[in-house]
């Protein structure tokens, strides 16, 4: 997965539907979810599209997360969560503004209300995981 360093600055030099297009391909990069793991236990709520997210097991304390959605831009929008998440300590995650650091993407403005809608729930997830994890 991309850094979300590497993403934004990819993202805030293109326009329009080019950036649809990253978002696109932002999702299509997502590690394969199978699809036994996509239940109403690991479906983010409050989301327009149908958005799972599934917490993987770890032993090094660092967080990596599954998830799929079945609208392309939505996935996209996974994917930049995650990017600002994945494989990171969970500690680290569990206190990070996620939010601001999603920030330079601007997605309110670019995207319609119902696209993003979702995505504090989405971020309110993985924190929860990683305060979990983490033990905070």
């Amino acid at each position: 997965m991309r850094s979300l360093d590497d993403i934004a600055e990819e993202y805030l030099f293109l326009e329009g539907d080019e950036r649809y297009r990253l978002l696109i391909e932002l999702g299509r990069e997502l590690e394969p979810m199978p699809d036994p793991l996509k239940t109403d236990a690991t479906l983010v709520r409050g989301c327009s599209a149908s958005v799972w997210v599934y917490p993987l097991p770890s032993t090094r304390g660092t967080l990596h997360f599954l998830a799929d959605s079945n609208a392309a831009i939505t996935k996209g929008i996974v994917a930049l969560v995650l990017a600002a998440v994945q494989d990171k300590p969970a500690a680290e995650v569990a206190g990070a503004d996620v939010a601001a650091l999603l920030a330079p993407f601007d997605l309110k403005n670019q995207l319609s209300s119902n696209r993003t809608q979702g995505v504090p729930n989405m971020i309110a997830l993985v924190q929860d995981h990683a305060a979990r994890l983490a033990g905070t």
